[in-house]
C-alpha cells in the first residue's frame, strides 16, 4: 500500500529533521511507510478464521485441497445444519478477530444469491431457493462483534472453466470468452462489496489478475464500495502479503513493508516480492504485512476442506499456541482454516482444538509480571514491584509512526549489572521473545539503531514457566 498517510509521515519527519541535532538527524530518513487505519486494525486483530465449505464437499465428493474439476448438481448442497451463529462462537472462543468465508471456492459455485450465471443457492432446492450464506455469515460476524470477509475465487472457477485465472482451463487469455467471463467476475464482486454492509477484508485465491493481465477490472470496485478494507491482492494493491509457506511461521526478522510499484508488481509472485515474502524489506516503500496462513488440519497432513477420517490431523492447542508465537509474535498475522462438514458442522474434534487454544492464549497473556504503555525513547526501563523470574518479554511499536526499530535488545537488572536476555531488529505490531528463565529486579528495552526516534506503543514482561 502506498498512500497518502505515507506522504503525512515524511512531510512531518522533514520538518522533525529541521530542529533535529546532527548526530541524531543522520539516523533519519526522509520516509517512512506507515499503514492506513484498516491495515492497523488488521495487524491489532491479530488471528482471523477462515471457513472452508464448497458445493463438492456438500455433495461429499473429497478431493485435495477442494481440486474437484466436474461440475456437480446444485441440489447435492443441502447442509441440513448449518449454523454461521455456531461457527462465530468458535471465532470469539479461539481469540479470532475477523472471520473469513469462501464465498466461492474452485467449483464456482456462489453461497449467495446472485444473477451473475445459473449456479449458486438461487438453483439449489436447499431453503427453498432463497439460502445466502454470505449474508447469514456476515449477520453472525456483526453479531459477535467479529470483523467479517470474503474470500473469492477468480483464479479457479470449474462452472465457468477457469483454470489458473483463465477460461478453457487456462488457454483462454484474451480470448472473447475470457471477457465475458471478467464482466460475470465483476458482476459478483459487486454482489459481494455492495449487497452486505461493510466488509473488512476480501480475499482472492492465488490473487486477481488485473486487465493489463487478462483479467478483470475489480480494484476499482473494491474501492468504491469498501474504502475502508483490506484488500488481498493484486499486482497493484496488497494490503497484506503471504509469507511465503503454510506451515505457520514467518521470518526472523519480520518486517511489515515490502518494495513498492516502481521496483515491480505488488504480488507474492513477482520476482521483486517473491524472494522477500518471509522476511519483508526494511527499505521497501509499501506496507504490506505478513498473513501466515495454515489449515487446522495441518498437523502431520495438510487440508484446508472436510475429508472424513482426517481427525488425526488436527493442530493440537499447544501446537496452534506455537504457531502463535511464530506468527503474531514475529510481526505478522495468523490466519487458520477452518472445514465444514456437509452437513454444514465445524467437526468436535476441530471445535475443541480452537476453543483450548483460545483458553491457553488467555491464560498465558492475561496476568504480566510487569507492563507500560506509550512510552518513547531508546532506552525504556520497565521496573518490577520486586525481584522475580520472568521468560517472556513482549514488545510493540506504533505502528501508525511506522517501523522505527532496526535492532534492540532487552536487557534484565541482575545483582547490580544489566545483562542481555534477548536481542532481534525490527518489533513492528508485535515481537515476542522468549529466553531461560532469569531472576530480575528491572527490565529494560534498549533500542541501538532506528530509523527515527523510537515509539513504543506497550513493553511486558511474563513467567510463564513451561515451554510450549
Amino acid at each position: 500500500m502506498t498512500r497518502t498517510t505515507e506522504l503525512l509521515a515524511a512531510a512531518i519527519l522533514i520538518v522533525s529533521s529541521l530542529t533535529t541535532p546532527p548526530a541524531a538527524r543522520a539516523e533519519t530518513p526522509v520516509r517512512i511507510p506507515v499503514p492506513s487505519k484498516a491495515q492497523q486494525v488488521w495487524q491489532d486483530c491479530e488471528i482471523g478464521l477462515l471457513f472452508c465449505f464448497d458445493l463438492p464437499i456438500a455433495a461429499e465428493i473429497y478431493t485435495p485441497n477442494n481440486t474437484h474439476r466436474k461440475r456437480v448438481d446444485p441440489n447435492k448442497y443441502n447442509p441440513a445444519k448449518l449454523d454461521t451463529d455456531k461457527w462465530l462462537e468458535l471465532a470469539t472462543a479461539s481469540g479470532a478477530k475477523y472471520a473469513l468465508l469462501t464465498a466461492t471456492h474452485f467449483s464456482g459455485f456462489m453461497q449467495w444469491q446472485s444473477d451473475a450465471y445459473p449456479y449458486g443457492l438461487k438453483q439449489s432446492k436447499w431453503r427453498g431457493g432463497k439460502g445466502d450464506v454470505v449474508g447469514d455469515f456476515v449477520t453472525s460476524c456483526r453479531k459477535a462483534k467479529v470483523l467479517p470477509g470474503l474470500f473469492f475465487s477468480t483464479h479457479r472457477n470449474v462452472y465457468q472453466t477457469v483454470w489458473g485465472h483463465y477460461v478453457n482451463w487456462g488457454k483462454g487469455k484474451g480470448s472473447p470468452e475470457q471477457e465475458t467471463y471478467n464482466r460475470i467476475a465483476e458482476k459478483q464482486f459487486t454482489e459481494l462489496t455492495g449487497n452486505y454492509g461493510e466488509i473488512f477484508h476480501v480475499w482472492f485465491d492465488a490473487g486477481n489478475k488485473t486487465p493489463d493481465e487478462g483479467g478483470g477490472n475489480l480494484l476499482p470496485i473494491f474501492e468504491k464500495n469498501q474504502p475502508n478494507g483490506i484488500f488481498y491482492h493484486s499486482s497493484l494493491r496488497s494490503d497484506v502479503r503471504w509469507i511465503g509457506n503454510e506451515q505457520g511461521h514467518a521470518g526472523v526478522p519480520c518486517y511489515a513493508t515490502m518494495p513498492g510499484r516502481k521496483t515491480g508488481k505488488l504480488s507474492h509472485n513477482s520476482k521483486t516480492w517473491k524472494r522477500l515474502l518471509g522476511k519483508g524489506d526494511p527499505a521497501g516503500q509499501c506496507w504490506s504485512p505478513g498473513i501466515v496462513d495454515i489449515p487446522l488440519r495441518g498437523f502431520r497432513g495438510h487440508n484446508w476442506f472436510y475429508r472424513p477420517g482426517q481427525d488425526k490431523i488436527v493442530y493440537p492447542p499447544g501446537m496452534l499456541l506455537k504457531k502463535y508465537y511464530t506468527s503474531v509474535g514475529r510481526n505478522g498475522n495468523l490466519v487458520i482454516g477452518v472445514v465444514v462438514k456437509p452437513d454444514g458442522t465445524v467437526p468436535d474434534a476441530d471445535a475443541k482444538s480452537l476453543i483450548e487454544f483460545g483458553k491457553l492464549l488467555r491464560k498465558q497473556f492475561s496476568k504480566p509480571v510487569a507492563s507500560l504503555s506509550n512510552a518513547s525513547g531508546k532506552t525504556i526501563a520497565l521496573p518490577l514491584a520486586k525481584p522475580q523470574e520472568i521468560d517472556q518479554v513482549v514488545l510493540q511499536e506504533q505502528i501508525a509512526c511506522g517501523e522505527r526499530v532496526r535492532d534492540h535488545a532487552v536487557e534484565g537488572l541482575v545483582d547490580g549489572k544489566w545483562i542481555e536476555l534477548a536481542k532481534g531488529a525490527v518489533i513492528g505490531h508485535k515481537w515476542i521473545h522468549r529466553f531461560k528463565p532469569q531472576k530480575v529486579s528491572s527490565v529494560r528495552l534498549r533500542v541501538i539503531k532506528s530509523q527515527a526516534p523510537p515509539k513504543i506503543r506497550s513493553f511486558s514482561c511474563f513467567m510463564i514457566g513451561r515451554r510450549d
